[in-house]
């Protein structure tokens, strides 16, 4: 009897990954993508980024954070001030800014990690809300004024694209790499039962701060771009609380706590608020809803879900028979049994 050809789930998953992986980038690269679709998916691409360094702090490591609005706040002005004093190229600009974040993370966990639990979250709201303040009454940023991203040549929208695509699949390799290791069941660990993780050995200050940081590193990396793409910041732009309930909602939508659904939720994202902008007093109470009815039907997200799907896994769920288990057809007459 032949021998059934089996693909592993993962390898398919591999396979399509990096065939979609390639169809993006080909559509940048040669023009296949006109401008307006080129921008909807540049949006995709950075909102994944910031959900999936919000996932990793609250979805991974149990840190939930309402104030990553304020490295994407940071990274923006940091990205205006230089390219407008001393035009540095946009990625210096980029990574002047996340080195202003991570310092500012840096400087900030010695405060917010004597917190915990909720205490911790509204922690970050308030050091937020207090840079913001801060940055409307300061002259060297125009004080509201706001400040225009003077960057000489400016970037056309096709590097802009390629830039945000390579950030949203390092993000995504990453996130998805450092769980496979020993850090990664650390956090996992850690959000479980932070007492037991610290009684079998796991470092809960070194881990809280390496995630810390690199979540603040995603965060600024995908601000800065945000900005340059628009060209203007504003404190109220900078430092709003949007951007986390942006990223709230998007992995709520996609599946907190999975490496695929801030993807899968910043397209859900984008496009209903694309929809939704022809009705702009009615965009957040639909957005308010929609998280609802996904938070009582769909509790772990479209990505969730689908893990847990009978058809997905019938679909998807192959082994390899091994040769002892293999059938085999009933022998004809007068033949013995063939064996493997």
């Amino acid at each position: 009897m032949k021998k059934k050809t089996v693909l592993k789930p993962g390898s398919v998953y591999l396979a399509l990954s990096v065939l979609g992986l390639v169809l993006l980038y080909a559509g940048g690269l040669f023009g296949l993508f006109s401008g307006n679709i080129m921008r909807y998916l540049l949006q995709i691409y950075l909102y994944t980024v910031l959900g999936e360094a919000w996932n990793l702090l609250s979805g991974f490591a149990g840190m939930t954070s309402l104030g990553q609005q304020l490295y994407i706040g940071l990274a923006g002005y940091t990205v205006a001030v230089v390219s407008g004093r001393w035009n540095i190229p946009m990625i210096g600009c980029l990574l002047a800014g996340a080195l202003v974040s991570v310092l500012s993370a840096l400087v900030l966990s010695r405060v917010l990690f004597r917190m915990k639990g909720m205490y911790f979250a509204i922690g970050t709201w308030v050091a937020a809300e207090a840079v913001q303040m801060a940055f409307l009454g300061w002259k060297f940023v125009n004080q509201g004024g706001g400040m225009t991203v003077n960057l000489v040549p400016y970037p056309p929208i096709g590097k802009l694209y390629l830039t945000a695509l390579t950030l949203c699949a390092v993000s995504i390799l990453l996130i998805g790499q450092l769980l496979n290791t020993r850090l990664g069941l650390a956090l996992k660990t850690m959000r479980d039962d932070p007492t037991a993780a610290s009684s079998i050995g796991v470092n809960l200050p070194r881990t809280r701060l390496i995630i810390y940081l690199l979540a603040a590193l995603l965060t600024s990396l995908s601000g800065g771009l945000f900005f340059i793409n628009k060209g203007m910041i504003y404190p109220d732009s900078g430092f709003g609380v949007s951007w986390t309930v942006s990223a709230v909602f998007i992995c709520i939508i996609g599946g907190t706590g999975t490496v695929s659904g801030p993807l899968a939720g910043s397209c859900v994202y984008v496009l209903l608020r694309e929809f939704l902008a022809h009705y702009p007093g009615w965009s957040n109470i639909m957005l308010g809803i929609i998280t609802i009815v996904v938070i009582l039907f769909l509790p772990e997200g479209i990505i969730g879900t689908l893990k847990h799907s009978r058809l997905l896994r019938k679909t998807v769920s192959y082994r390899p028979v091994p040769a002892a288990e293999a059938p085999c057809d009933t022998p004809r007459k007068g033949e013995d049994h063939e064996h493997f």
